[in-house]
């Protein structure tokens, strides 16, 4: 091995995202991210305990949300607190966009992965959930009003990717949510059989 060099971690996750996109997940191996990045096996596993936790290793992303939650203005409505959070979380993308995008490739080409990605989203709707009842949301509507932000955060994600302008990642999610702000303003309640 060559001489110390900062920023392992990184290094492992730059290492196994080009190695992930160039062989494919399945193909890579701890030992080739481990060469790659110019450290040694025993190295990647004191930073992940194996190759999908590169992927999917807990990020500051939960507890942005449950702060910028808990601290958002009390006059916004559910949504509009959920719109202040998500905003709030939108630069730890941003500084990482490149990487980002890689990460998202190698999950939309692994269906494993894609499991694991929703289990991921669906602990980020019941930290916002659980944030939302702290401020005194009942329960059903703290849960919809969750839901209903991390499905739009998951469109806007999928458009900040995608985006050839490079656009910030708050910005599709002000769009998205906006786009959702329209279409709840705008559902007729149709007459329930039997009332």
């Amino acid at each position: 091995m060559s001489r110390w060099k900062p920023d392992a971690r990184g290094r492992l996750e730059r290492a196994a995202l080009e190695l992930y996109n160039d062989k494919g997940f399945e193909a890579t191996t701890v030992a080739e991210i481990a060469a790659r990045a110019g450290l040694t096996d025993r190295t990647f596993y004191r930073h992940f305990a194996d190759k999908r936790e590169v992927l999917f290793l807990a990020n500051p992303l939960v507890d942005i949300l449950a702060d910028a939650t808990a601290t958002a203005p009390s006059s916004l409505a559910p949504l509009g607190v959920i719109a202040h959070a998500l905003t709030e979380a939108a630069p730890v993308f941003d500084e990482r966009a490149d990487l980002a995008r890689q990460r998202q490739a190698v999950v939309a080409a692994n269906p494993e992965l894609q499991e694991r990605e929703l289990a991921k989203l669906a602990t980020l709707a019941a930290t916002l959930a659980h944030a939302l009842r702290a401020r005194g949301l009942e329960t059903a509507t703290a849960a919809l009003a969750a839901e209903i932000g991390i499905a739009a955060f998951k469109v806007a994600f999928e458009n900040w990717i995608d985006d050839p302008d490079r656009r910030s990642l708050a910005e599709h999610v002000r769009e998205t949510l906006d786009t959702v702000g329209r279409l709840t303003t705008s559902v007729e309640h149709p007459a329930i059989p039997g009332t």
